[in-house]
């Protein structure tokens, strides 16, 4: 595992930590590589019911692909989109945790999770129209699956910068709290997911992201359906409702 790119686990829920804080978190191939071998590892293993993705440092959550990689030719021009997809595409729900400002292909590693919990103080900016760049297809297509086309336009066409309270105001943050309280506030929030039905959460996110795309697949959506209401877990739910005691769900 490279250094630069940090993993643990706790009981069921896993953290992801890009730690290149001296270079604000930008992803060359290293962390790349390093990313896609703990996706992997992270999909395979069915334990994880909850992610956090986050950053080293209080300056910067990440700053995008490495661009002097990316104009050399270490890493190739899908390489980052190659890696996000394969972020958004985890079944389990993912959040993530933005420890300061976030630029170019970070927002874009934002937005491929789940949820966004920010810090007052934070920025956002994509500075790709500002230097003659044009957003690769499949990172436009996740913006939009995400933010909408209108507000996907005014990050990318128009290149404005966001910062933290207009970054809540119009929906990219799902939470913003203070950076002081950026930890506690993930884990306690990772953890009450982690304690719900893992079938139902992860059905619901396959659902949602089916229907972002415009294309539900009703017969799935109707398995899906009836593998949760035919579940332990449903049973476990409304017995422990019964007797007015915490769920202990397993996901079966």
């Amino acid at each position: 595992m490279t250094e630069s790119i940090l993993y643990s686990r706790e009981d069921h829920v896993g953290c992801l930590v890009l730690n290149n804080p001296q270079r604000h978190n930008s992803l060359g191939r290293e962390q790349l590589e390093g990313l896609h071998d703990q996706l992997a590892r992270i999909a395979a293993d069915p334990q994880i019911r909850v992610l956090i993705v986050t950053g080293a440092g209080k300056k910067t959550f990440c700053a995008g692909a490495a661009l002097h990689e990316l104009s050399n030719g270490q890493i190739g021009d899908d390489a980052f989109q190659k890696m996000t997809a394969q972020l958004a595409a985890l079944s389990i729900p993912t959040i993530c945790a933005m420890n300061g400002d976030v630029f170019g292909g970070g927002v874009e590693l934002a937005v491929s999770c789940d949820f966004r919990v920010g810090i007052e103080g934070s920025r956002m900016h994509v500075p790709a129209a500002a230097i003659g760049l044009c957003y690769p297809m499949s990172g436009i297509s996740r913006f939009v699956e995400c933010l909408g086309v209108n507000l996907t336009k005014r990050i990318l066409v128009a290149s404005e910068e966001f910062h933290a309270e207009k970054l809540l105001e119009i929906g990219f943050l799902d939470h913003l709290v203070p950076g002081v309280e950026l930890d506690r506030f993930v884990r306690d929030y990772a953890w009450r997911i982690a304690g719900l039905a893992p079938l139902a959460v992860q059905s619901m996110k396959r659902i949602l992201r089916q229907a972002a795309q415009g294309a539900v697949d009703p017969d799935l959506a109707a398995e899906l359906t009836t593998r949760c209401l035919e579940s332990d877990d449903l049973v476990e739910g409304f017995t422990a409702k019964r007797e007015k005691r915490r769920p202990l769900f397993e996901g079966r």
